[in-house]
């Protein structure tokens, strides 16, 4: 689990960021095999698409260039079926060198042994101590042997986005509390004019956003004194009666099915007023609509004035097991996670660099989600919950049981409290196996 201590080392550390002195450009490791001879490295992109391909495509160009003894081959995989493939590759022990590993997804593939410990390379590595720290440690605290799995090149940052032209021609505020929200996706609803005020993500992956939503909601703890998860608490019942009440309502039907690129489609094409997700849709957004016509905001403030973000909310890269050239795979891996290509990376899909001394470069302090995001994470009243991404099989519970239950409480299958019962009853059930797998190796 994560502690305080990881908390405040993820925040000091972007703070620090911030007036630290530039040390210039990063440098990365080694470059071919031990024989000399040029080599050939798959990269599974787990997350491929027009938004984000190209920039791999010219990262991998320069990387080449920077590296001729090594040939990267990539390989892209749409989000929504990502883990699958990854699954199935484990099982056949027929994995790539090196992929994008999303954190929760952490657990799950080191408990199966399908990752190479990276701790070696990484104490040898000369950007070790320019990697945020407070990341570092959820990394490895996200296993079961600590060790690290995974190096981290983007963190992101709950937030809504909204069509701040509608929001300004309407006079409505835009919320900052939860009666606010409420408030602004009824009235910023107009079906003369075929807009809904927002849109909930009811198909693949809408889970975590849910779970983010809740949270912020009721500021609680993921789990109680008792040890016992929260997700069912009374403050999570009140929560999804009334935002999943907005359905056909106040967002469109199709949410019932819609993923990310429906929902965010329906936001950049002018059906949708508010969305929630993360900074990273900023540059979707940017290539549909101009600036002013949408802002982002800070997830709405818990009752008692706090902003709640969940903790362990990045994405990097990690070396299998089953790699021939482990140096050249971490030669790309260190790379891609160096400040120029972490720059790069980040300032075109519009994420938050781990790497410090990307965050002093202008564009991280000029973007209007990058200030809000800096700005936010300076707050006092800004608290993390800990979302048990240590458990084996997190992410299968998520995709599994959540999933298909948000979807259950939106048709009328389900009851808001037998679909919360149901969520919390299996991460009771995987925290036990989880405890008694942990007391059993002590």
């Amino acid at each position: 689990m994560f502690s305080k201590i990881t908390k405040m080392l993820l925040v000091v550390g972007l703070l620090l960021s911030l007036v630290m002195t530039g040390c210039g450009q990063s440098t990365t490791g080694g470059g071919q095999s031990k024989t000399g001879e040029k080599v050939t490295i798959v990269f599974w992109d787990e997350n491929a698409g027009p938004d984000r391909t190209p920039y791999y495509q010219e990262l991998i160009k320069k990387f080449e260039e920077k590296y001729p003894a090594i040939h990267v081959e990539y390989v892209g995989l749409p989000k929504s079926g990502a883990k699958q493939k990854m699954d199935a590759a484990i099982a056949a022990n027929d994995m790539p060198d090196v992929s994008g590993i999303q954190t929760s997804w952490l657990a799950d593939f080191s408990a199966r042994g399908a990752l190479l410990p990276l701790d070696s390379f990484y104490e040898k590595w000369a950007d070790k101590d320019k990697i945020n720290p407070g990341i570092i440690q959820s990394n490895r605290n996200m296993t079961l042997d600590k060790k690290l799995y995974q190096i981290p090149n983007t963190m992101n940052l709950e937030c809504l986005w909204y069509r701040a032209d509608w929001y300004n021609e309407a006079s409505v505020k835009a919320p900052e509390t939860w009666d606010e929200f409420f408030v602004a996706v009824e009235k910023m609803t107009d079906k003369d004019k075929n807009r809904y005020g927002f849109s909930i993500r009811g198909g693949n992956g809408g889970s975590f956003q849910l779970q983010r939503m809740m949270y912020a909601y009721s500021g609680l703890n993921y789990f109680d004194a008792n040890e016992k998860t929260t997700i069912n608490d009374p403050k999570h019942v009140e929560f999804l009666k009334k935002y999943l009440g907005l359905y056909k309502t106040y967002t469109p039907i199709s949410d019932v099915t819609n993923g990310y690129k429906e929902m965010v489609a329906g936001f950049d094409t002018g059906a949708v007023a508010l969305v929630q997700h993360n900074i990273g849709s900023y540059s979707e957004h940017s290539k549909a609509l101009k600036l002013g016509q949408y802002a982002p905001l800070i997830l709405p403030k818990t009752a008692d004035g706090r902003f709640i973000q969940e903790s362990g909310n990045t994405l990097g890269y990690g070396i299998y097991k089953t790699t021939k050239n482990p140096e050249a795979a971490w030669t790309f891996v260190s790379f891609l996670c160096s400040q120029e290509s972490q720059s790069y990376w980040n300032q075109k899909i519009g994420q938050i660099p781990t790497h410090l001394d990307s965050l002093k470069e202008p564009w991280a302090k000029e973007l209007p989600h990058m200030q809000m995001a800096l700005k936010v994470l300076s707050d006092s009243n800004l608290k993390f919950y800990d979302p048990p991404m240590y458990l084996p099989d997190y992410r299968s519970i998520l995709d599994q049981v959540v999933d298909p239950g948000i979807q259950g409480v939106m048709t009328g299958k389900k009851t808001v409290e037998e679909f919360l019962n149901d969520w919390a009853n299996a991460v009771n059930k995987s925290r036990d196996k989880y405890d008694k797998m942990v007391a059993g190796k002590k």
